[in-house]
């Protein structure tokens, strides 16, 4: 299930969330890499002659196999969910394609943990850390992250230059204990071009976390700046600043420009054993799910 095809009055958080797993699961229990699946979705195959009781029928019901629910595991993994909700992630301006696939991608994960009995925890930042939720395994603590979720896609922005460096400085002193750092973000800060954005990275490796990075990219205006030649108005999204301007005049700048800085930010993510992950939010959610699935496995 891709953006494209989740209706934008979609208010249903939790409903959601719940549906992308469901049919990720369900499609990897199908699927020659169904056993990777089925030990991360609390489920194992049912072995002749034992009880009953704890089989999934619903599972069965789309598979055709016989899969047992797994409850006896305790809670394994402690993960902090960091959500970029500075200006430049409300871009589309009509849509918001970019905070609502991030914060719809965060929900899945937080719903997979859940399920897990994992710990998990939110951070909303922009330059500056905006709202935060400590670590929990509860349902309730479920909720809590849902609704801060929710509301990061209906919320108005505020005008403000990111600070992506600063911020995440910041948030690697406040976490304490080893843990899993998962980042949704465009990485558009004012430090882009100098070392502070890769410093503030690697002080996360230096504090001993695994991280992943969701780097929240629209592919096709912001990597492909695929737009007709034709009088456009580009706002900047931090300052107001308007520029007008027809896109042929700047696209090979540009495009030279954002390659350049991809691929520092792909360097500098292998160089500190970062998992980078470029997620266009125009395409499905497997992108989230399979990394966040193996970066999990690796971490058992």
């Amino acid at each position: 299930m891709n953006l494209q095809e989740i209706a934008v009055s979609f208010d249903n958080l939790d409903l959601l969330a719940s549906q992308v797993v469901e049919g990720f699961i369900t499609g990897m229990h199908k699927s020659p890499f169904h056993g990777f699946s089925v030990e991360f979705a609390e489920h194992r195959l049912y072995n002749t002659g034992e009880s009953t009781k704890n089989i999934d029928w619903k599972l069965f019901g789309r598979t055709d196999k016989l899969f047992v629910k797994r409850f006896d595991e305790e809670t394994n993994l402690r993960c902090h969910l960091l959500l970029d909700v500075s200006p430049s992630m409300y871009y589309p301006k009509d849509s918001r394609l970019k905070i609502r696939f991030a914060s719809i991608a965060a929900a899945v994960l937080a719903n997979l943990m859940k399920n897990q009995r994992d710990a998990f925890g939110l951070f909303k930042f922009s330059d500056k850390i905006v709202s935060s939720l400590d670590i929990r395994s509860s349902a309730s603590h479920y909720n809590l992250v849902i609704n801060e979720l929710q509301k990061s896609m209906a919320e108005q922005p505020a005008i403000t230059k990111t600070n992506v460096a600063a911020t995440l400085d910041e948030i690697a002193e406040l976490i304490h204990r080893r843990s899993l750092v998962v980042i949704f973000s465009d990485m558009f800060d004012a430090s882009t071009y100098n070392t502070a954005l890769f410093d503030a990275l690697q002080h996360l490796k230096f504090r001993k976390h695994e991280v992943i990075l969701f780097h929240i990219v629209d592919g096709e205006t912001e990597l492909e700046f695929n737009f007709d030649n034709r009088p456009y108005k580009f706002v900047d999204s931090e300052s107001g600043e308007e520029l007008k301007l027809y896109p042929d005049d700047v696209r090979e700048i540009y495009l030279k420009r954002i390659s350049e800085f991809r691929s520092q930010l792909r360097l500098k993510c292998n160089q500190y054993k970062i998992d980078y992950v470029e997620a266009d939010v125009r395409k499905d959610f497997s992108q989230i799910l399979l990394p966040f699935f193996a970066k999990r496995a690796r971490m058992k």
